[in-house]
């Protein structure tokens, strides 16, 4: 072999060595910088659609906007796919799905922001109420939740809910317990100097929003049926720390930074659906800009979890078209605050936007309508406009669910007007009391200050991780 050759081939040899370890670095810097992206933003707003899988995405955004449409948080910078599974099932439940984005832990179905706990079914008092803790001592421990953690830090945190302020999604925030239903001992915990008390949450939580006041209330026989047994009035002690009280819209629209906030918008379960709210009750959009104003006051910043819980409510009963008002007024909740946001940070440099869900639904979306054909309508065909027949020559809806309460024994035809009506349930392909969740990933869309790392197909433990390193907390 010449030397010119050797000197040629020596050249090449270095060449690649050079590149493998050049390109070797900028893998692991990247690696590194998706685990622990600067710390830059002030402040974490975190979107949670319950139940908002990808099929109520699409039929949200199509009833919104037409198949070529988007809803507003579709258009977000960054996008990931999101994977579901619990500590212990495939279709994990609210409770661990949103404790994992909390905690950054997997936890087992049913149990709230504890590790390894099992949950526990509360027992009844003597009101007949599921109000008597039997978690049991020693049952799991509890992770910090990055509500906690950005409490700890000096930052004002709040959670807001279309559902019981109790509820799995809004409780895994603030509260750990070992069974979801626990919504009297959930309640007890942020109540600051109260017995039970979570005094992680140091002075408490800065701006609390939802229904289910019964659970903060004494029992009543008349008045109050489904009241707390031990005879705590728990909005009584709030306000008593300070704590602005709110029941109504009116109550809320008046309220000013410088106070805590508690908003119980029902007396009892959850918040009314968008297609039904009652005027004394707030939109979802209004409670975000209200606890924007109120948290915002803080020189050094705030998280927020806002939650659009009847998304999941109306996919349980069947209800495709209630899921949709529910989706849009989610989208609209998001869009208030990003409004809110670049009029305070313009650029976002210092705000980091998270939307995602907890788990999927069955719903699906089939049998090959035509462009412009409305979603919640029966099947037409793509290529007459007619409406298509099953192989019993039954006309069917776009919208079915894979299991729930309406599969009846023989199909009748479906006609537009039922289909489209405000109370239509979609029918099902296994029957079982309510529909179930699905299993599927979800999405997620970020925007702001340290949202770059969110992309790819990852565990939802890992959400936590990467707002935990955005906010360097």
């Amino acid at each position: 072999m010449s030397a010119t050759r050797k000197q040629a081939m020596t050249r090449t040899l270095l060449s690649t060595l050079l590149l493998a370890a050049c390109c070797g670095a900028q893998a692991q810097t990247a690696a590194t910088m998706r685990l622990a992206p600067k710390p830059q933003a002030k402040n974490i707003i975190f979107f949670l659609g319950d139940g908002m899988g990808p099929t109520t995405i699409t039929t949200a955004r199509i009833y919104k906007a037409g198949e070529d449409g988007l809803l507003d948080f579709e258009r977000l910078d960054r996008t990931a796919r999101v994977k579901t599974y619990s500590a212990d099932a495939q279709v994990t439940d609210s409770a661990p799905s949103m404790g994992s984005y909390m905690t950054g832990v997997k936890i087992n179905n049913d149990v709230i922001s504890l590790k390894d706990a099992k949950p526990v079914p509360p027992g009844k008092d003597a009101n007949g109420n599921l109000s008597v803790d039997r978690c049991g001592a020693n049952n799991g421990t509890a992770p910090m939740t990055i509500l906690e953690l950005a409490k700890a830090s000096g930052k004002s945190v709040g959670a807001v809910t279309t559902t019981e302020l109790t509820h799995a999604t809004p409780a895994s925030t603030f509260a750990h317990v070992c069974e979801r239903d626990m919504a009297y001992t959930i309640a007890q915990q942020i109540v600051p100097g109260g017995a039970g008390y979570n005094t992680r949450l140091k002075d408490g939580v800065d701006v609390l929003m939802g229904g289910g006041r019964n659970h903060f209330t004494p029992f009543d026989a008349k008045r109050n049926p489904k009241g707390r047994a031990d005879g705590r009035d728990l909005v009584a002690e709030l306000e008593k720390q300070g704590y602005f009280i709110a029941a109504t819209r009116a109550d809320m629209a008046s309220s000013r930074p410088g106070r805590k906030f508690l908003g119980l918008y029902s007396a009892e379960s959850h918040l009314d659906y968008a297609s039904k709210r009652r005027p004394e009750q707030p939109t979802l959009a209004e409670m975000t800009a209200k606890s924007i104003e109120l948290l915002s006051a803080n020189p050094k910043g705030f998280f927020l979890m806002v939650e659009g819980g009847k998304i999941d409510h109306a996919l349980h009963d069947t209800n495709a078209r209630n899921a949709m008002i529910e989706t849009v007024a989610f989208d609209e909740a998001i869009q208030t605050a990003m409004e809110r946001m670049r009029a305070i940070d313009p650029g976002l440099d210092n705000t980091l936007i998270v939307v995602t869900a907890d788990h999927d639904h069955t719903m699906v979306l089939n049998g090959y309508p035509k462009r412009g054909n409305p979603v919640l309508d029966i099947v037409r065909g793509y290529r007459d406009g007619e409406p298509t027949r099953d192989a019993d020559g039954k006309t069917f809806t776009t919208l079915v669910f894979g299991n729930g309460p309406n599969r009846p024994d023989l199909r009748a035809d479906v006609d537009s007007a039922t289909a489209q009506s405000a109370d239509y349930h979609q029918e099902t392909g296994v029957k079982w009391s309510s529909e179930s969740h699905g299993g599927g990933d979800v999405k997620l869309h970020a925007a702001g200050a340290g949202s770059a790392p969110f992309r790819g197909t990852i565990e939802n433990t890992h959400v936590f991780t990467l707002m935990k390193a955005a906010a360097g907390l």
